[in-house]
């Protein structure tokens, strides 16, 4: 698949959760499952580069899944809410450009 845009990103989940009664979950309940997706997460950093290995026999875990989930419940909330994912990152962006141009050492070209 080719990558996405911000708004087909948010326009994909959108059409998925519109096919169902319940709709998108209330914020609460979509932080709620950004804390288990992200609890997830951590566990596969912490099997793969950290000192607590897999038990013998424990599948492999998928942190690139892991990491979709998290986008998925996050486009979820701000699909919920109304937000432009492309506009947060925007402002986001621009926060760390700002805040951090002089905080860290430049690359020499």
């Amino acid at each position: 698949m080719d990558s996405l845009t911000m708004k087909e990103v948010q326009a994909r989940v959108d059409e998925y959760i519109s096919q169902f009664e319940e709709g998108y979950f209330d914020p609460p309940t979509l932080v709620i499952r950004l804390c288990e997706e992200l609890g997830e997460l951590a566990r596969e950093v912490s099997h793969q580069f950290g000192p607590k290995k897999k038990k013998p026999g424990e599948a492999d875990g998928d942190m690139e899944l892991e990491i979709g989930d998290i986008l998925f419940i996050l486009v979820c909330l701000c699909n919920s809410r109304g937000y432009d994912l492309g506009d947060i990152f925007r402002r986001t962006m621009e926060k760390y450009e700002v805040r951090d141009k002089d905080r860290w050492t430049r690359k020499k070209n």
